[in-house]
């Protein structure tokens, strides 16, 4: 179903917000110095809404050299300076909330309802989280474990992280980089991706506004081989944060390692959509049409792979294609719209090549197209299903990153799980059921850092995100993410005051 509305004048006035140019460095706006600009487009018209000078590895070196800088002393603050600043930032960030909707849908092409109840809000509660957070960065009680010591645990922070975040969601990326890190006293550069830094940028000035001090959080926006690559391999950057495709996670590796550099990767998903027998059928296919389409499909999380057990295969396919198609494709600014554009012509010509490939071993029961008429100068394609491939098959093996879901037959509970796995990701998964026992074996053989009973995409600020094999290592959001940002450090105390003890007897002399 097409609803294309009408463009409405005040998307974002990109160009005027960003005049002076598209990176941050030590709390102001400057222009990139790599000679090279890029034009940011509205994925639902075609048209140039930012044209910039891109960074260089001259704007990389300032920015790790503000964020050195910048370090001492926001790591010298008092868990409760930090939280106070970080509550402020969260204050400034929910003041804005409508401009940060606007900026986000303009650049990457989702529907307003989309970034205002979702992108914006999560991210606003990001941040709330990490102002208490930051006041709970607790290692093990202290204790004399030795007999002869007392021993306890620091958590410190690292010194300069180097983050990279994908195009897909760019707000909530660039917090779920940058919050954890600074909670933890570190100092970060990040590097959006070029074709949506718009909230990246207003990110770190509402940091700025917000009374942070200059260089404890600097956007520098150019490509991955230039800008990422200087970023990643700079000697005085203490750790990789990187999230993107598995591809380009293993260039980032390979960089990092280098310089004995903390990695921590969120990389590519393939989700599988295990629905059992004695799953409520409607309720299966609801969430798989929401889960597969949020977004577009640009989620490493969404529903793109749904095993159904045999007996409720058919119905499935019937009623998810019927619910695809009352899915509202149009102007993410428009009213009504329930399905944008994807980010670009590029990806959406790249979704298209999986889906007619797929013709020739697959059935395509809805979409498979790109709408005209209205439609046509946009990134579009319609919400897609494809049944019947096999296993090995591209559409089922790979991460295709669009409005596509790919519906497979089961018959016993050990097949849907053995296929469920059969993939080289594992960031996360779903199981349809009534049974709690079924359920349960799902949570346990699933290999996937997140799974989901009864529902599939939800996430909340307070519990990890993260992935098992070729989706990466490390957890974003919750407590958990300090482990990525601090060092663990042991210290001891000799409680006996005594100037030999036993033990040097090992090195010289007797007992």
């Amino acid at each position: 179903m097409h609803n294309p509305g009408n463009t409405t004048p005040d998307r974002f006035p990109a160009q005027q917000r960003f005049s002076d140019g598209a990176q941050y460095i030590a709390g102001r706006l400057t222009k990139g110095t790599s000679g090279r600009t890029h034009t940011v487009v509205d994925p639902a018209t075609g048209e140039d809404v930012l044209t910039y000078e891109l960074a260089g590895a001259d704007d990389v070196d300032a920015a790790v050299a503000a964020a050195r800088a910048a370090f001492p002393g926001w790591a010298g603050a008092t868990p409760g300076e930090r939280s106070d600043a970080l509550h402020r930032f969260a204050a400034v960030l929910a003041d804005r909330a409508e401009d940060f909707a606007r900026a986000e849908s303009l650049q990457c092409g989702k529907p307003l309802k989309l970034t205002r109840e979702f992108d914006v809000p999560g991210t606003v509660d990001n941040a709330a989280f990490f102002a208490g957070a930051a006041r709970h960065l607790q290692g093990q009680s202290a204790g004399e474990y030795s007999g002869d010591h007392t021993s306890y645990v620091r958590r410190e922070p690292i010194g300069v992280v180097g983050s990279i975040a994908p195009w897909n969601y760019p707000l909530q990326m660039a917090a779920w980089k940058i919050l954890p890190a600074i909670a933890a006293g570190n100092t970060v550069v990040l590097k959006p991706a070029e074709i949506t830094p718009l909230t990246s940028l207003m990110f770190a000035q509402a940091a700025t506004e917000a009374g942070l001090p200059d260089g404890v959080i600097n956007i520098v926006t150019g490509t991955g081989q230039e800008a990422g690559e200087h970023l990643v391999g700079h000697p005085d950057v203490a750790m990789t944060s990187f999230t993107g495709s598995t591809a380009v996670g293993k260039r980032v590796a390979e960089v990092a390692t280098a310089t004995v550099k903390r990695l921590h990767l969120e990389l590519g998903g393939k989700a599988p959509f295990l629905v059992f027998d004695d799953a409520d059928l409607d309720a299966a296919v609801n969430g798989a049409v929401a889960g597969a389409l949020i977004n577009t499909g640009q989620d490493c999380t969404a529903a793109t792979r749904a095993y159904v057990q045999r007996p409720l295969y058919d119905a499935f396919v019937e009623k998810t294609a019927a619910l695809m198609d009352t899915v509202r494709v149009g102007d993410p600014f428009a009213p009504g719209t329930d399905l944008g554009p994807l980010v670009s012509h590029v990806q959406r010509d790249r979704v298209a090549g999986f889906v007619d490939r797929a013709r020739s071993y697959a059935r395509v029961v809805c979409g498979g197209e790109a709408p005209q008429g209205d439609l046509k100068e946009g990134a579009y394609y319609r919400p897609t299903l494809i049944a019947d491939a096999a296993q090995d098959s591209e559409a089922v093996q790979s991460e295709i990153f669009g409005p596509v879901l790919v519906v497979l037959p089961f018959d016993t509970d050990d097949e849907g799980i053995r296929l469920a796995n059969d993939t080289p990701y594992g960031l996360a998964a779903s199981a349809w059921s009534r049974d709690v026992y079924r359920a349960n074996r799902a949570t346990r053989e699933i290999k996937a850092g997140c799974v989901w009973i009864n529902d599939h995409i939800p996430i909340i600020s307070e519990m990890p995100h993260g992935g098992y094999k070729a989706s990466g290592f490390g957890k974003d959001m919750s407590a958990y993410s300090f482990e990525e940002y601090t060092q663990v450090k042991h210290v001891m105390f000799d409680n006996t005051a005594v100037v030999r003890k036993d033990w040097h007897r090992t090195v010289f002399g007797d007992r």
